[in-house]
């Protein structure tokens, strides 16, 4: 009978599959329990196919075995495992079921189980990258970069401490995660690129293999490199856990910027800022009891994801220690890794949408820095009051917004009833005095840069071979 999809206990299974079923099938492609037994019967045939080619088994014997491979389901590899409680022989005993009897001896030959469980993760872990998440994260990336270059002008007063500071332009603010993300994406790049497998039987010593094989490691990068992988230099009965661990790393690192852009943009739609703001469908409900709500919860939604998932990176780090040459403590922990790259996953399709819709309310940009312009006018005076060789500017016009505020005066008018200013202020530069009287022109090169992140970037991920 088949299970009712809201009787499924994880969220993955119900409301995300629900809703983005297109997007779910694709995971379930590479993190599914079909997909594990796919991979791994993959890995089998490798082998089969590496027994064949040093002449350990007769011709016609990998192709035999491959069609049984075509043949297996999980369920008939579960059930199996229900008699001999071990997932890889039940996988190995369906296979000898599909095949001939002078085949059999054949099948698993030299391999301990995490031969093929380690090489089959490593394969999907990459495959699900190159095939899926890369494109997804580029796709990201343009998105950030075609705002940023869009908004490289658009002026905005930055933000440190919750305060205001001085004015950047959003486009700059952009740039930022044009950057963030984009050495995440190498990083990841490295990351996958050092999967490794392995095919070096129970304790790494290639006992099994060496029996029959007169140069087991050559067998073993032989069986590999039908897969697209290496070995490690050195393994026990598993693959050195940190191939694999730096992978993960590299998704909940790249998460964090994802989670890091969603706050700042949910606090760019606080009412009293109002700076940008999400889709709003003539359908959608912002609150069961104040009509008038429209809530940043798309932006809310991606730093959700993150809280949940990111924690899962401890798990990962725990399962670097295992006993001597291995222990089964990562047995149960290791299972759930692909919920950590499917979850970091929703929410890089999330951003995505949602910052495709996206409104910029520029007018209101201004209109925030242009608030504050009589105070952050400070730093380019100190500025050029130091440039122009007062002996304690900072301290100078520190003291004046004070006497501003008290007063309830603006700055200028502070500085113009100070008369020691007068010989400092005469010297200051064309560029100086633009900023003292257009305190919304202090940019800095921020148009500039914006433009040479998203050029730096663009090169680097889309243009280059």
């Amino acid at each position: 009978m088949k299970r009712d999809i809201f009787d499924q206990i994880s969220p993955l299974d119900h409301r995300y599959y629900k809703s983005n079923q297109e997007l779910m099938d694709k995971v379930s492609s590479y993190f599914s329990e079909n997909a594990a037994v796919h991979y791994q019967l993959r890995v089998e045939t490798a082998l089969a196919q590496g027994l064949e080619e040093a002449g350990i088994c007769p011709i016609g014997t990998a192709a035999e075995i491959e069609k049984a491979c075509a043949a297996i389901n999980p369920d008939a590899v579960y059930q199996e495992e229900e008699r001999t409680h071990h997932n890889i022989r039940a996988l190995t005993n369906c296979i000898a079921q599909r095949v001939s009897e002078s085949v059999r001896p054949y099948i698993h030959l030299t391999a301990t189980s995490v031969d093929i469980l380690d090489t089959a993760n490593a394969l999907r872990f990459r495959d699900a990258y190159h095939e899926l998440l890369r494109p997804m994260l580029l796709a990201l990336e343009q998105e950030l970069i075609d705002l940023a270059r869009r908004e490289k002008d658009t002026v905005q007063i930055g933000r440190t401490h919750g305060q205001h500071a001085v004015p950047i332009t959003f486009g700059f603010a952009v740039a930022e995660y044009v950057a963030r993300l984009g050495e995440r994406i190498t990083y990841l790049d490295h990351g996958v690129a050092q999967l490794k497998g392995k095919m070096a039987g129970a304790v790494g010593a290639y006992n099994a293999s060496a029996l029959i094989i007169d140069n087991p490691e050559a067998f073993e990068k032989n069986v590999l490199a039908k897969l697209g992988l290496q070995p490690a230099t050195h393994s026990t009965q598993i693959v050195a856990p940190e191939f694999l661990l730096d992978y993960l790393h590299g998704i909940v690192s790249a998460f964090g910027v994802l989670a890091n852009l969603a706050d700042d943009f949910r606090n760019l739609q606080r009412s009293e800022i109002a700076e940008i703001s999400e889709a709003f469908s003539a359908t959608q409900v912002g609150s069961s009891t104040m009509p008038h709500k429209r809530n940043p919860w798309n932006f809310e939604h991606i730093k959700s994801l993150w809280k949940s998932f990111a924690p899962r990176i401890m798990t990962a780090y725990m399962d670097q220690i295992s006993e001597h040459q291995r222990d089964l403590t990562n047995s149960a922990s290791g299972r759930f890794a692909p919920e950590l790259v499917t979850g970091f996953i929703l929410a890089l399709d999330r951003t995505t949408r949602v910052l495709r819709k996206m409104t910029v309310d520029s007018d209101q940009m201004r209109a925030n820095a242009q608030q504050s312009s009589e105070r952050f006018v400070a730093e380019p005076l100190y500025i050029c009051l130091a440039a122009a060789g007062h002996p304690n500017a900072h301290e100078a016009v520190r003291k004046m917004t004070l006497e501003a505020d008290q007063k309830g005066q603006s700055l200028k008018e502070i500085v113009q009833q100070e008369p020691t200013l007068t010989k400092y202020l005469g010297t200051i530069s064309k560029r100086g005095s633009d900023a003292l009287e257009n305190p919304l022109d202090y940019l800095g090169i921020a148009s500039q840069k914006t433009e040479t992140v998203c050029a730096c970037w663009e090169e680097q991920l889309y243009h280059r071979n």
